[in-house]
């Protein structure tokens, strides 16, 4: 399916390289000031930078076409679209014979059959992110009404990794001022050198986006499925490359004792916090006051100009695939407003649904 959410819902559509891909919210309450000039912004910041990633002939231009009037929500769905101005489809005939390691194209090609359109992946490339983005730029508008604020940086890139502790107020805005999103200028120029580093060897690298969100209400989640942190590891999932999602501790927390691991609780100016944030801001499947804190781990790239083994399907042989085109060597620093954006959109069905947000603003 390509639609999330049950009060704040989003439809994607479109695939790399058609005409132009898009999405539909609906149920986002009238009244919310939306500006297409943010939209904008947060979807330059999903551009590669330059040196460490491709470049890119145009820009995505968002197009709002309905939804939105005179600068606020009307209560009807809003529609935005981003055409599809730099592509080349060229290269990707062959591969549904000789089907690209890492990639979607095999499983692909046995659900859909030979009508698949693998051209630059389809509908499992990358850039269906865009539409996400935008989407979750709206939703960042409208949770910002409550209160509700995301940050998000990158955390590890191949080798390199962040061991510092941070917080929201460490990286709001400040990672997307250096290319790789890094929290500091240091960890900046090692993670540029860790990719570049694997772009020579016609290789790459994956890594690691940290989010963190504050102002959420405390309860926030629909136990027992529909939890805070399985809504949010279900669409993070549905990003292209993720292949892992923990909150606060995560795997760690196995290797913990109770007293190490729990957080316990004190009153601060009046309310009840926790002196450490191992659960991540999240017991029960309901948030406990505490800023979310959540990570997700991207695989490497897989479009290398390394030659790989495959098979050739028409031959029933193995073969050798070399990819051509242009391909990231790293997609992390591109992932850091798409985990935002994501997060964003969960964060706005739950908070409707909650009852937290009117549907009348």
């Amino acid at each position: 399916m390509n639609t999330y959410g049950m009060a704040f819902r989003i439809t994607v559509f479109g695939t790399s390289h058609g005409p132009g891909i898009g999405c539909v919210i609906d149920g986002c309450p009238a009244g919310i000031e939306v500006s297409q000039a943010t939209i904008q912004k947060d979807l330059d910041r999903r551009k590669p930078s330059s040196g460490i990633g491709t470049p890119r002939a145009e820009e995505d231009l968002v197009l709002v076409q309905s939804g939105v009037h005179e600068g606020r929500t009307n209560g009807s769905p809003i529609q935005m679209f981003i055409e599809n101005r730099d592509r080349d489809s060229s290269k990707y005939a062959a591969f549904k014979r000789t089907p690209r390691p890492g990639h979607a194209d095999y499983p692909a090609l046995v659900k859909y059959g030979p009508e698949h359109d693998i051209r630059g992946g389809g509908q499992f490339s990358g850039r269906m992110t865009a539409p996400l983005v935008a989407a979750g730029s709206v939703a960042k508008s409208l949770l910002a009404t409550k209160g509700v604020r995301f940050a998000a940086y990158s955390q590890a890139i191949g080798g390199v990794r962040d061991v510092d502790e941070r917080s929201l107020h460490d990286v709001l805005d400040r990672a997307y001022q250096r290319p790789t999103r890094a929290a500091t200028d240091q960890l900046d120029e090692r993670m540029r050198a860790e990719i570049l580093a694997a772009k020579e060897d016609d290789d790459s690298v994956g890594g690691v986006v940290r989010c963190f969100i504050d102002g959420l209400p405390v309860g926030l989640g629909e136990p027992f499925f529909d939890t805070l942190d399985g809504e949010l590891a279900k669409l993070l999932f549905a990003i292209p490359a993720v292949k892992g999602v923990e909150f606060g501790n995560g795997f760690r927390a196995s290797g913990m004792r109770g007293s190490q691991n729990n957080d316990v609780y004190h009153f601060e100016e009046g309310r009840v916090r926790t002196s450490s944030n191992n659960s991540g801001g999240v017991l029960g499947g309901m948030s406990n006051g505490m800023p979310l804190d959540l990570k997700v781990a991207f695989k490497p790239t897989a479009s290398i100009p390394k030659a790989q083994r495959t098979v050739d399907l028409g031959t029933g042989k193995e073969a050798m695939l070399k990819i051509e085109g242009r391909h990231d060597p790293c997609i992390v620093p591109r992932a850091v407003v798409v985990v935002e954006a994501v997060s964003a959109l969960v964060i706005a069905d739950l908070m409707m649904r909650g009852g937290y947000i009117a549907r009348t603003c």
